[in-house]
């Protein structure tokens, strides 16, 4: 019996099929069926981890995805709070400008041309991190989604929903609005 337990090259295997060409009955049926149920669950079993396997993968690409995702967002949109934080600095800046006469401007030439250059690098440094801005212009059409409607008021010669006024400036940072332009609408009726 311990000779039968051992490997068998297949020379030894071929010399015990007897004469119609089938090798010699070594198993019972009960055991031919122990052994067809065993191939059956290490199928199932094989395919279960293959299963698993695959869906680990699946979980890997989604997760490596949405990093991926999470890192671009955070590399465009991290600096969003410091944006709108220096928003007010570039109103200040604007406002300086405006309120410059025009007989202060010989006057003041250096200190005027020093706030101009100021504003111009804080420009391009919000270019820089695209931060770009949102510049209504008197006459546009009222926009909810870009626009925030600080009062309204009956105007003769406009229409309802056109912008009578700007009072400030929106951004956008990216594809983000970071703030809505504030601006006055017309709300004359038609008729």
């Amino acid at each position: 019996m311990a000779e039968q337990d051992e490997p068998r090259s297949l020379d030894e295997l071929a010399a015990e099929v007897d004469e119609n060409g089938e090798a010699p009955s070594e198993q019972t049926s009960a055991e031919a069926a122990e052994g067809s149920d065993d191939l059956e669950i290490l199928k199932r079993e094989r395919d279960e981890i293959r299963d698993r396997f695959i869906r680990a993968l699946a979980d890997a690409e989604n997760t490596r995805k949405r990093a991926e995702r999470d890192r671009r967002e955070a590399e465009n949109y991290g600096g969003s709070k410091l944006a709108r934080d220096l928003l007010p600095v570039h109103d200040n800046l604007r406002r300086a400008l405006d309120a410059i006469a025009e007989d202060q401007r010989e006057a003041q030439k250096a200190l005027i041309e020093g706030i101009e250059l100021t504003m111009r690098e804080l420009l391009s440094v919000f270019k820089k991190h695209g931060i770009h801005p949102i510049d209504p212009k008197v006459g546009d059409k009222f926009d909810p989604q870009m626009h925030q409607a600080m009062f309204e008021a009956p105007v003769p010669g406009t229409k309802a929903g056109e912008i009578i006024q700007v009072a400030a400036q929106g951004f956008m940072l990216h594809d983000r609005l970071l703030r809505p332009a504030q601006v006055g609408v017309s709300s004359m009726k038609e008729g």
